[in-house]
């Protein structure tokens, strides 16, 4: 899977900002992500977000929901414990 480097910019319609954290993996049939978002600008400015992502093994952003089979939790888990900012939002999630 190619690297992505962060902080990236994004732009959404509803806002634009940084990328500060990405948790990644190289799947089989493509690279899912979780990213967290931090809106600069827009209506969603001063926010933050998770998105799921899902890249193609090119590295492109794919334009289709993220699915993450049970096989990949581990590896995505260790990524996601090297995005300590990510974790605690999604713990926020969960718990």
């Amino acid at each position: 899977m190619p690297q992505r480097r962060v902080p990236r910019a994004f732009s959404l319609p509803w806002g634009s900002g940084q990328i500060l954290e990405e948790a990644g993996i190289e799947g089989g049939l493509h690279a899912p992500a979780l990213q967290l978002l931090n809106y600069e600008l827009g209506e969603k400015k001063g926010q933050q977000a998770i998105r799921f992502a899902a890249y193609s093994v090119e590295g492109e952003m794919e334009d289709r929901p993220l699915i993450i089979n049970e096989r990949e939790f581990d590896a995505l888990r260790r990524e996601i414990d090297r995005s300590p900012r990510l974790k605690a939002l999604l713990r926020r999630l969960v718990e």
